[in-house]
Formats: structure tokens, sequence, C-alpha cells
């Protein structure tokens, strides 16, 4: 403890009036002090500010504008800050920087400054608000045979005497560290107006203040915080993070921003200066013995979580210890109670009580929370040590199978028809989405983690509850994670139904993502054990899905062959809405080969079928294939037409990548009918929602046709960039043909632009990309071409 010098050898006198005597000391209701003529500030009481410290100015700065003393021409002062935040977090380096900067403010704190720890979390250490007061007293002058005895009368005497500097001129600042309860902090905070406090808590402390949560460091702060401990320790000449920027932003990722890990971090390598980054980043990968290796002579993580962790009754440490099961980045409320098997109310104030302690962090929306990463591998360390894991087996299962039965009620939505009955877990479609959305992280987790704890049946249903979602969203990786997981559990027990749909879901995801050997394997495989299986229903899927495939590898007499064996199984089967989907399907097919007319019938057929069974969404995607088929007969006035109509369903059903064909389309049919800058337009808006959407090659074809639409306006240096935009994303995504085609346009541009030179490297480009994707008869023309050129 220490506080404003100047009263030490001076005299103290209290003015009594209306009191009576207390051992050496009167107490009065009025109480006037009267102070020394001089008292010098003095900083001796405040502990020295680290020199590295970084990425906290934004909070410094909010802090520091609230303890400016009032002038009349700006806003009062704020009496009391009070900074909150998990154990190690930086809070009380945080508030001896704020209050090393005020007291530089000329005229902001002449009186100088009180700190005061008070060891709220430590037991051996705690100081008692009777014991800190005696400290603060005795910093302010105050003689000890002057300081009463109890709690009351020494905080009214405190408050006079802070009261009595300000009104002097002499204003002091009040900085009370670690305060575990309101109680323990409240009879050390100023009562006159104008003297102000800082206050640090690893709760959120009811004592009317201003609350400043502090948060973990980004990235670069951490690295940049690791950077200046390892030279403030060994000099500017430890180059060993600028030498090594990924071993330090890996620890600094598996630090999670905890001020105190990183600083443990940079301690370790300090002690060993020859000892490289990776070394220790490669220490700390292993999650199970990550904080024995965040522990040094001075410090340790786990320790300061002790603190904390100590201060919970048995309900909370109990729900504390259950969280870490949860295998995502955040939970709900919902899902809160399903694991502890409580009440959602009282679950609810269970984790409020724990966001209050900081021992767990509200999400960026509300009802929902999570858990630092240390702090998620120290409470699993206290489950494992302190649970009957039989329990904690309970708590897994309700866990997962909460995920998985909630999962199948929003798929129930999302594959609904109009007039078709629906779970009661969800309002709506849209109600089904949201949640998928803000648990996707935790259902693909629960997939990942289900067959290795002993739940395979959950590996088992929930990948399939998932593929409508992550196909809407277009997520791939999650949908080939899922379903792989769901294909070797399926394998592994024996259960060919399911294992032949996993392959299906496998091989469909594998197409999105352009793998088309693979995916055309994965959907031989699901037609074959559908076959066997004697499942005629999902084989006919199986052979729709295949065609698609196929057709990708311009084996359209297969592919169509493929779809009409799916159409014509469903149409046995009655089942309309799937008999829909293989016509659309087989239209596609029947455009490649240039059968237009009976394409167009086909696309006819599902676009009707769809509208007859309400499906808005299909039946979005039958106008758009029955719209390019319009194109490619010269019926362009229809095309438009079509693909308004597509457009229009899609973005009544809120398919952002489906809007975005249908912009790509309409810009085509709009420049064929000399409608050019609407084709610009268009063009345009489809490739901002593809790229919006993530499909890179989707996103080149639109640069592709924005820049011949481009070209049409005379803009023929904007439609060059244009086409080598969509060259530089065939190549990433290594779509070889694609590249080719577009050399190709690129060619003739530059021909037609008069620009030899460019046009002859272009059709050269060209049959090379041609002859690299096998089509070696389009290589040859390329050839001729170059050298006609």
């Amino acid at each position: 403890m220490g506080g404003a010098s100047g009263g030490v050898g001076g005299s103290v006198s209290n003015t009594i009036s209306g009191g009576v005597f207390f051992h050496a000391v009167i107490q009065g209701r009025d109480i006037t002090v009267q102070l020394p003529p001089q008292i010098t500030p003095a900083l001796s009481g405040l502990p020295p500010a680290s020199p590295t410290f970084t990425g906290r100015d934004t909070d410094v700065d909010q802090i520091l504008q609230g303890l400016a003393p009032d002038s009349g021409a700006r806003r009062r002062p704020v009496l009391v800050a009070a900074v909150a935040g998990l154990a190690g977090v930086g809070k009380t380096e945080l508030v001896i920087q704020t209050a090393t900067r005020a007291l530089k403010e000329p005229g902001w704190f002449p009186g100088g400054v009180l700190f005061v720890d008070l060891f709220g979390y430590d037991t051996e250490l705690r100081l008692s608000p009777e014991h800190a007061l005696d400290g603060l007293l005795r910093a302010l002058g105050m003689p000890g045979e002057h300081i009463p005895a109890s709690l009351q009368d020494r905080a009214r005497l405190y408050r006079s005497v802070l009261a009595a500097f300000a009104e002097q001129g002499r204003r002091i600042l009040v900085v009370i560290d670690n305060a575990s309860t309101a109680e323990q902090a409240r009879p050390l905070l100023p009562s006159d107006g104008t003297t102000v406090a800082l206050l640090t808590s690893r709760h959120t402390l009811d004592v009317d203040a201003r609350l400043h949560d502090l948060d973990i460091l980004d990235e670069p702060a951490s690295i940049e915080l690791l950077r200046d401990a390892l030279h403030q320790a060994r000099g500017s000449a430890d180059n060993r993070v600028a030498d090594d920027p990924e071993a330090a932003a890996a620890i600094a990722r598996l630090c999670a921003g905890l001020p105190l890990a990183l600083r443990i971090a940079a301690g370790l390598l300090a002690d060993a200066p020859t000892r490289p980054l990776a070394s220790l980043a490669r220490a700390l990968e292993a999650e199970h013995s990550r904080l024995d290796r965040l522990h040094r002579e001075d410090g340790a993580v786990r320790a300061a979580f002790d603190l904390s962790y100590q201060h919970l009754d048995d309900l909370h440490a109990r729900l504390f210890r259950l969280l870490p099961l949860n295998p995502g980045p955040d939970l709900s409320t919902e899902t809160a109670a399903h694991l502890a098997d409580v009440d959602q109310f009282q679950v609810e104030e269970l984790l409020q009580d724990l966001a209050r302690a900081h021992l767990i962090e509200p999400g960026h929306v509300w009802s929902r929370w999570r858990l630092h990463d240390l702090v998620r591998l120290y409470a699993d360390e206290r489950a494992v040590e302190g649970m009957d894991p039989g329990w904690r087996g309970a708590a897994l299962t309700r866990l997962l199978e909460h995920y998985a039965t909630t999962a199948k009620a929003a798929d129930d939505h999302l594959r609904a028809l109009p007039g078709q009955t629906t779970p009661e877990e969800f309002t709506g479609r849209e109600a089904a989405l949201s949640w998928l959305d803000a648990e996707r992280a935790n259902l693909v987790g629960a997939v990942t983690i289900a067959n290795g704890t002993g739940h395979p049946d959950i590996a088992l249903r929930l990948p399939s509850s998932l593929v409508e979602y992550l196909g809407w969203r277009r997520l791939f990786d999650d949908w080939i994670t899922t379903s792989t997981i769901h294909r070797d559990t399926a394998h592994a027990t024996g259960d060919d139904r399911r294992e032949a749909a996993a392959w299906n879901n496998l091989g469909t995801a594998f197409r999105e993502v352009r793998r088309f050997d693979e995916a055309i394997t994965a959907l031989e495989h699901a037609r074959d054990l559908f076959r066997r299986t004697d499942d005629r229903r999902f084989e006919a899927r199986a052979w729709d899905n295949l065609g698609l495939a196929l057709q990708d590898v311009r084996r359209f007499d297969e592919a169509i062959t493929a779809h009409t064996h799916a159409r014509d199984i469903h149409h046995d089967l009655g089942d309309d809405h799937r008999e829909a989907m293989a016509w659309n399907n087989l239209g596609l097919a029947l455009q490649d080969v240039r059968r237009f007319d009976e394409a167009i019938t086909a696309h006819t057929h599902a676009r009707d079928i769809y509208h007859d069974l309400g499906d808005d969404h299909r039946e979005a995607t039958a106008w758009g294939n029955l719209g390019v088929a319009f194109w490619k007969v010269g019926r362009f006035d229809e095309a438009i037409t079509a693909h308004t109509q597509a457009r229009e369903l899609f973005e009544d059903t809120d398919d952002h990548h489906g809007v975005a064909n249908a912009w790509n389309d309409l810009g085509l049919a709009f420049r064929e009918v000399g409608r050019i800058h609407e084709a610009i337009t268009a063009h345009s808006r489809a490739r901002e929602l593809f790229e919006q959407t993530g499909d890179q090659h989707s996103e080149g074809r639109a640069w592709m046709n924005l820049g011949l639409a481009l070209e049409g306006e005379g803009r023929i240096e904007e439609a060059i960039a244009a086409l080598r935009k969509d060259i530089g994303i065939c190549r990433a995504t290594g779509d070889l043909y694609g590249a080719a085609v577009t050399w190709q346009a690129l060619a003739k541009m530059h021909t037609r632009a008069g620009q030899v030179a460019q046009a002859q490297m272009a059709w050269e480009a060209a049959a090379t990309a041609y002859q690299d994707a096998g089509a070696h008869g389009e290589a040859e023309r390329a050839r001729a071409n170059t050298a006609a050129a």
C-alpha cells in the first residue's frame, strides 16, 4: 500500500462537533479535517508500469476520458471506473498504465495516488476492507492512534480526508486492485463527488461504476507483446520473433491472446536465449500439457485460474466443469440446460454468474456463451480430476442427443413442402436455418467426436440431417468431413444402407468442389450398395447424382442414361418430387448434346411438377435451366422471362447463390438482344454475389461474361482485364478447359482490337490449356489460329 505523501511529519487535526470519544480518536456526526499547508504529490504507492504494454490504447483512452476533472465546459468525470475480466487478461496493468498517464496530466491529480491490492481471490492474503482502510489512512498521513477501530468509522474518516484534499485542490486518484466482492470494495470508494477511483476485479461488481470489460489481445498485439517482452529481457538484438513470424503467431494463438500466458511464454524464451520459437510452439501444441508448459517460477496460468475457481459453489463449479464437453467454440443457454440436466431459467442464472466472474464470456449475441481456450483446458482438467466419469458421460450423451434431435427437426423444416407437417421445435424454415447457422460448428464437432466417445449412433444420424443445410450454405468442407465420418462409421458397423447414403452424400459434395473422379467413384459405390439392399428409391437418387457428375467430365451419353434410369424409377414409385429432379437434370444432359427441344420439354416437365408441389426453390432452378435452353435456340425474350422468374423465386427463398446464377444467365440473354448496359449490370451483380458465396469457379465465369459485355460497349481494356481475372481463377481452381475457353475468347478480343501479338500469345495459351485438358481437337484448332494470327 502507498499513497500521497506530504501528510507524514505534518500535523493533522480533527475538528469535531456533536461527537463522542472512542479510544484515541474522536468520532462525530460532522467531521472537519484540517490538512497541513503543503502536500507533495507522490507516486511511490503505484507499482511501476510495464515497459511492454501493448494493444490497449483504446481501453486506456476510454478510461482516461472519464478521469479528467470537471472544468464546467466538459462532462462530469466518471467517479468509479471498474475494469473486469478473466484472470491474467491484464486488468492490473491496464489501470496502472492509465493511472500513470493520468498523473502526468497537469492539474488532474495534484494530490497524488493511493494504491491498494486487496488480494481478493487469495484466501491467505485477502485484505478485509478494515485492514485496507487502515493502510490507506496511514498513507494519507493519519497517525495510527487516530484511526478508529470499526469499518464504518474508518470509512467515514477516509472519505472525509479525501474530500478535504479535493476541496483544497489536491484531488487524489484511488486505485483499488483485485477486489473479489462489492462488499470488499465499496467502503474504499470515495463519496465526495470529485475524487475518482479505478477498480479491478475478476467479477463484474455492483458498485455503481462505469464498467469496462477487458478482452484478450488480438494476434498482432499478442505477437508485439511477445517481441517487446523478449527485447526487454534480452535486448533488441533478440530477433527470434522477427526471424520466425509463423512460430510467433502459433505461440500467440496457443496462448489465446492472454497477456499472462504470453508473458510466461516470453519468460521461458528469455530463460533460454538459444531456444527457437518453434520449439516452444511445439511444446504448447498438446492440449493435455499446455497449462503445465505455461508455468514459470514467478507465475502460472493454472494458478491464476485456481483462485477464481475456488470461489465457485458446487452448483456453479459442476456446470463450469461440464462446459468443455461442448465440441464447438460456444454454446447456447438451451444447450447448457441439456448438458447440465437443469431447468433453462436456472442454467441461465448460473451462466450469468460465471460470466460475471469472467470464467466464461457472453457470446456475440444474447444467450450464447464461450470459454477462453486456456480456461476450457483448465475446466476440462478440473472435470477429469473431480467428476464421476459416468455422470460426465451421461452429460455428453444428453448433449449429443440434443444436437442430433434438434438438427433432424431443423432438417425436416428445410425439406418440407407446403402443407407438410413440420416439427414444433421451430416456427418455420427461417427459424430452423438460424439455429443451424448458430450451431454449425457445434454440429460438425458433434459428428467429429461422436464415434470416438462411444456414440456411433450420432455419427450415423447427425450427418444425414446436415446435408440439406450444408449444401444450401455451400459449406462443402464440412459436408465432406461429416459424410466421411458417416461412411466410415456405417462401414465399421456393417450398416450397408447407411454406408450407401453416406457415399451418395459424399459424392455430391465431391462434385461441388470439382473433385469429379472421386465423385463418380463415390456415387457408383452408393448406387451399387443401394441396389444390393434392394432400396430402389435411393438407388434412383444415386443414379441422378451420378448423372450430374458424368456431365461434369463430359460423358454426356452416360449421363443421359443415368438420369433416365432415375426418372423411370421415381415414376414407377410415384415419387413426383424426385421425378421432377431427374427431369431437370436430364434436360441439362440433353443440352450438352445439343438436343435442345428435348431439353426444353424436360425442363418444362420439371418446372410444372415443382410448381404443382409448391417447391419454389427447385421451381426456380427449373426456370433457370429452361432459360438457358431457350437462349441456346435463339428464343432470347423467352430466356429473359425465364431467368427473371428464376431470380425472383431465388430471392424469395433467400438463395443468394441461385440469385447469382440467375443474374449471370440473364446477362447473357440481355447481350444477345443488344441490351448491353443491362448485361454489364447483371454480370457485375452476379460476380459480386458469387464472391460473397465463395464460389470461385462461378465467379470466374461471371468475370468472363462481364468481359464480353464490356467489349460490346467498347470498353476494351476493362474487358481484357475481366477475362484475365477469369483465367486466374480457372488456374486457381484447376479448371484447364475453362481457362482454354477464356484464352480463346481473349485471343479473339485482341484480334478484333488489332492487337496481333497479344492475340497470337493468347491463341498459344489456349492451345496449351486445351491440350492439358485432354481436348485435343480444340487444341489443334487453336494452334491453327495461332499460325493465322
